[in-house]
């Protein structure tokens, strides 16, 4: 049990530990702490302030004591470490994992621009090199870099639990509505996670904190809610589950989202520095919601159009067409997206349109997206097929048939 104002020692020395100093067995961590750096022990609970160092070890003195013990963690809030977040472990295990059908890998404790790039390039030389990449935020240091880590990712998670071990509380939510906005401006796939509905862990029903907390995130535009512990270990697995999906259905049944969402497709428009796919893209999302559509369709073949469509939250669902499984199934963490996989021949350049329209109309049907004669699917696609990201047809298209569709 440690006490406010006690000594204490980290060092590498390979001895039981005691009241006095306990093994740190990352010697990376000890060489880069300096005199007033913080050491933070079990998720926050201890904190310690590094007095001195010597070649073994820091001393620190305890400001905040508890009880400490083996296997905790250990963060350090005002250092950045100078090495790879990918222990020899991770390697084997992300080794393993790209043997096996995956279609993204997260990586924890991102700290640089550099770590997510080091993690790509395992990837792209692995056999499965179109994977997508998740960066995990729960690190100061990658908030400060940010922009930057967005760009090299293909989605982001924000890790609130561990971002608020290491910084104020306070700014937790700032940070969050920050990284969520950012997302959405790059068309990045951004997942809200950890301590959503945390008393779920023991108790059958959550706080009125917790639903709020998980509503705010979805009105700022996070495109997933996660459970953590509450799914994983928690008590009431299929209860906590069961109120997420409440709170979501609720929350994008209320005007106000959609006002909010409206409001910031407004500001895009605002936009002078827009692609032709953006052009098309929020057109036809201005479209579906003049005219009613019931779906809006978008061929892609890596999905970039997709997500596009998804960061400005039309009004309706995206039904994704691509002759490609990997982007089909990746598409599945995009917020509103149905992906559906077609035969490689409907997307032949010597198709007649006409009928690439009509499977389309086909898989809206299989949904149940289109359901009446009288209900209209948006279209968009770039011709000629298999350019990413250039999309240059839009077509309002009924589901009554050819004879109505426009040439």
């Amino acid at each position: 049990m440690l006490v406010q104002g006690q000594s204490f020692r980290f060092d590498d020395v390979d001895e039981p530990g005691d009241a006095s100093r306990v093994r740190l067995p990352h010697p990376e961590i000890l060489q880069t702490l300096d005199e007033d750096d913080i050491l933070l022990v079990d998720d926050g609970k201890l904190r310690l302030q590094v007095t001195s160092k010597d070649s073994e070890g820091v001393d620190c003195i305890v400001e905040v004591g508890g009880t400490i013990s083996d296997r905790k963690g250990v963060n350090t809030p005002s250092i950045t470490i100078p090495i790879s977040p990918l222990t020899p472990k991770d390697r084997a295990d992300l080794a393993f994992a790209l043997t096996q059908n995956i279609d993204w890998v997260a990586l924890s404790f991102v700290q640089r621009p550099e770590d997510i790039e080091e993690l790509r390039t395992i990837v792209k030389s692995s056999e499965r090199p179109f994977v997508r990449l998740m960066a995990k935020i729960e690190k100061p240091q990658a908030v400060q870099d940010i922009e930057r880590i967005v760009a090299l990712c293909d989605g982001i998670m924000v890790a609130r639990g561990d971002l608020g071990v290491e910084m104020n509380p306070e700014d937790v939510p700032v940070v969050q509505k920050t990284i969520i906005n950012l997302c959405r401006s790059q068309g990045v796939p951004v997942v809200v996670a950890t301590q959503m509905l945390e008393s779920m862990i023991e108790a059958p029903t959550p706080t009125r904190a917790e639903c709020a907390d998980v509503a705010t995130a979805l009105y700022d535009g996070a495109d997933a809610v996660m459970l953590s512990a509450e799914s994983a270990a928690g008590a009431y697995p299929e209860e906590a589950v069961t109120m997420q999906r409440r709170v979501i259905s609720r929350v994008e049944a209320d005007p106000q989202y959609r006002k909010a969402h409206d409001a910031l497709v407004g500001f895009r428009l605002l936009e002078e520095k827009s692609t032709t796919t953006d052009a098309v893209t929020l057109a036809a999302r201005q479209i579906a919601g003049a005219i009613s559509a019931k779906v809006l369709i978008v061929f892609t073949s890596e999905g970039t159009t997709v997500l596009t469509a998804a960061s400005l939250r039309p009004n309706v669902p995206i039904l994704a067409l691509t002759p490609n499984e990997e982007t089909a199934r990746a598409l599945s963490l995009c917020w509103g997206v149905y992906a559906r996989l077609l035969a490689p021949q409907t997307f032949d350049e010597n198709q007649v349109f006409s009928n690439v329209l009509g499977a389309a109309v086909d898989v809206a049907v299989d949904y149940g997206l289109l359901s009446e004669e009288s209900d209209v699917a948006v279209v968009t696609a770039g011709l000629p097929w298999g350019t990413p990201g250039a999309s240059n047809v839009l077509r309002v298209v009924p589901m009554m048939g050819p004879d109505a569709w426009p040439e």
